[in-house]
């Protein structure tokens, strides 16, 4: 019997574009033998599915289902490809669990603690050989010191907005004296901030899933921007960064790594398919945490597409694993 299954995409925030580009590889790519998909938007104005032939037809939000000619079609479940809110926040995810309607990411409370990376930095911290950058988070009106921040902290910093998907709003702050500004500029994106020591050494990606029962981690893609770090630019330009899939490491760090990610993934109970960013600190090889995505991108040059080729599986053969994992 083939499953029903809404491809949920679109959004609400600046990375609608990417949820998009994601939906479209995907779709493409799912098995139509084991699969009826129904590439559904999600946007301001409404939740619709639009039919090559006629006019968008509004989703009934109380069930989750389309009509269609007459007829009412129900999800056996939803694969979700939205970057940002609110299907990478966990709202999403909350609102299926109340129609208990299965989807293919990590459950709302992950998903939710996950976009606060200061939270996400509280949780794994204490899993074997992962170690976290130094950093303050602080809060829009609250009480923060910039003298006591410049004390606590050693130069360069990184200020970053604590939820923020997609590396809007970030600076590298080189000087004291321009701290302050790269706090505004990261206020006008979040009421929280992270501001975090710097850490020198080479940047990787690397994507997990779960499958079979099993945690499958998929070849490492090395980072070198051509840019200061790997900002939204660098991230969705075209030639702004070199990629190397499957990155350069020894086996020590590859076996390491691979250990570090599992736990990651299982201490944060992930589900489907996420994405570890991480640095190998320069001197020492350290495993430093920079955050985790729940709603990896899937567009033809995001990282985990590289990451599957470079595994030697199709993308339709790790979507069917994956949605078999996740939707039954």
């Amino acid at each position: 019997m083939k499953k029903t299954i809404a491809l949920l995409t679109g959004g609400t925030t600046g990375e609608w574009v990417v949820s998009v580009k994601s939906a479209a590889t995907i779709a493409q790519n799912i098995d139509p033998d084991l699969y009826d998909v129904y590439k559904i938007m999600l946007n301001e104005k409404g939740w619709f599915y639009e039919p090559a032939d006629s006019v968008k037809i509004e989703i009934d939000k109380n069930d989750f289902s389309l009509t269609l000619e007459g007829r009412k079609i129900k999800f056996d479940g939803v694969f979700i490809a939205i970057h940002g809110s609110p299907g990478e926040d966990g709202k999403l995810q909350g609102y299926f669990d109340m129609l208990g309607i299965r989807y293919t990411a990590c459950d709302a409370l992950t998903s939710s603690i996950t976009m606060n990376k200061g939270y996400t930095k509280a949780v794994v911290a204490g899993i074997d050989n992962l170690y976290t950058a130094k950093s303050v988070q602080i809060f829009k009106g609250g009480n923060y010191s910039l003298n006591q921040i410049k004390q606590d902290l050693r130069l360069p910093y990184f200020v970053k907005p604590n939820s923020g998907g997609s590396s809007i709003g970030m600076s590298k702050v080189k000087h004291t004296d321009d701290l302050e500004e790269a706090i505004e500029k990261a206020f006008k994106e979040d009421t929280q901030i992270l501001i975090e020591e710097f850490v020198s050494g080479r940047e990787f990606s690397i994507g997990v899933f779960g499958a079979e029962g099993k945690i499958i981690v998929l070849p490492t893609t090395e980072v070198i921007p051509a840019n200061e770090f790997f900002d939204f630019e660098a991230k969705y330009t075209p030639g702004a960064t070199e990629e190397i899939t499957p990155g350069r490491m020894n086996e020590e760090e590859v076996s390491r790594v691979q250990q570090v990610v599992k736990d990651i993934y299982k201490k944060l109970n992930c589900r489907g398919v996420v994405r570890v960013d991480y640095f190998l600190e320069e001197g020492t090889g350290k495993f430093y945490f920079i955050e985790i995505n729940t709603i990896p991108g899937q567009t033809a040059t995001s990282f985990i597409p590289q990451q599957v080729a470079a595994m030697g599986i199709t993308l339709k053969a790790f979507y069917t694993r994956l949605m078999k994992e996740t939707l039954g």
